[in-house]
């Protein structure tokens, strides 16, 4: 089998690693010389084609670049492939990309999938190798392909060992807005307060505890990836922010006006989180 994955970052850089070894040919295709150059030299991928020559010699091909690239991308890809060509994405949001080729001829060639993974870091020399195993990967809309592509995902999940699950696509958007989308937010938002109010950047280094570096984390995510991503899941996201805002409010009063008590209740319902996750 031949696999071109176009965009040789974290997440395809991390696949190719992953797939390496199921007597498979990955191909890499990227915009960005430099990333493709160091994708060939770190053995990500065994060549490196342009677009037009790696889909016509491709069985399956993955798309992880942005989110507004691989929605631009995707309905020429379908134009060139053959018949028996399946075209998969691994982007954060789903509804505008099937938007863009619910009409398409080749529609059921594609499988509009979300495989939840990822570190803060970005290029080549962030992939991992294992970074997908025991994760879950969503794939959605799965009636709109055949079975044929919908099974060769699902062989490429599995090969990864991923737990995978299905939902609309419109459901995915929405649902990720609250536990991927705002979480990114809030870290960023953080990362600009802290940076902000405290000028004396030494401090921050020497007083930052493990709370505050996991929390802020996220901050050192790609501007790149996670402006198209906040563009084209506004709609969910501006909602999960209305609600995140309104909490913030409460604590916010709480701190003004020195409510202990009242501080201690929304701790604890906050707390119930640990029953989802440990």
């Amino acid at each position: 089998m031949t696999i071109t994955i176009i965009g040789t970052g974290l997440i395809g850089g991390s696949l190719a690693l992953g797939l390496r070894g199921f007597q498979t040919k990955i191909i890499g295709v990227d915009k960005n010389a430099e990333h493709a150059k160091l994708a060939l030299e770190l053995g990500l991928v065994d060549a490196v084609l342009e677009l037009k020559e790696a889909v016509k010699i491709s069985d399956l091909i993955i798309i992880a670049i942005p989110v507004d690239s691989a929605r631009e991308i995707l309905p020429k890809i379908l134009d060139e492939i053959n018949d028996e060509t399946v075209v998969t994405d691994m982007g954060s949001t789903k509804a505008g990309i099937c938007k863009a080729v619910e009409n398409h001829k080749r529609r059921r060639n594609f499988v509009a999938a979300h495989p939840i993974a990822g570190t803060e870091y970005s290029g080549p020399k962030a992939a991992i190798h294992g970074l997908f195993n025991e994760k879950t990967a969503i794939i959605a809309d799965k009636e709109l392909s055949s079975d044929f592509a919908l099974q060769t995902v699902e062989k490429m999940f599995k090969l990864l060992n991923m737990r995978i699950i299905y939902m609309e696509s419109e459901k995915h958007d929405l649902h990720i807005a609250y536990v991927s989308h705002l979480s990114h937010i809030s870290s960023f938002t953080l990362g600009l307060t802290v940076l902000e109010i405290e000028k004396d950047e030494a401090q921050i280094f020497n007083m930052a505890g493990s709370g505050f570096a996991s929390t802020v984390r996220l901050a050192k995510s790609s501007p790149e990836m996670w402006a198209p991503i906040f563009v084209q899941n506004a709609e969910y996201l501006s909602k999960a922010l209305d609600i995140y805002i309104e909490n913030l409010k409460k604590f916010k009063n709480v701190i003004d006006n020195k409510l202990s008590e009242e501080a201690k209740i929304l701790m604890k319902k906050a707390n119930e989180i640990k029953r989802i996750i440990n």
